[in-house]
């Protein structure tokens, strides 16, 4: 089973660029949690990951400024697969949409894997 968040915008303060802490820039995050159900169908909440507490999650960490988006994304998957014993994967994206690139379009970012050993 997987549980995903796509595409949630952010606007957060991380980058190396002195601009980028000043005025900030907006992230678009994508993240998928692979988990085993402990029995199927699932018909409560408590069976499953909450959406809605993922999505806190990584909003909590977009809040706090980092240089690096690796730091981010290793930081957010590691989070969630410490807190869900049940979570197997964390796959998650973090691209910076209006990087401070002079004569650029388009958008830079990272994806990490995380698997339970």
């Amino acid at each position: 089973m997987e549980i995903k968040l796509q595409q949630v915008r952010v606007f957060g303060f991380h980058g190396l660029h002195a601009c980028e802490e000043i005025v900030g820039g907006e992230f678009e995050i994508t993240l998928a949690a692979s988990y085993l159900p402990a029995q199927t169908p699932i018909k409560e909440i408590g069976e499953t990951l909450d959406y809605t507490v993922l999505l806190a999650i990584v909003k909590e960490r977009m809040q706090k400024p980092a240089h690096l988006l690796e730091t981010l994304a290793t930081e957010i998957a590691g989070e969630i697969i410490a807190k869900f014993s049940i979570v197997t994967t964390v796959v998650i994206s973090i691209n910076k949409l209006h990087p401070p690139i002079q004569s650029f379009e388009g958008t830079v970012g990272v994806t990490y894997t995380i698997k339970r050993n």
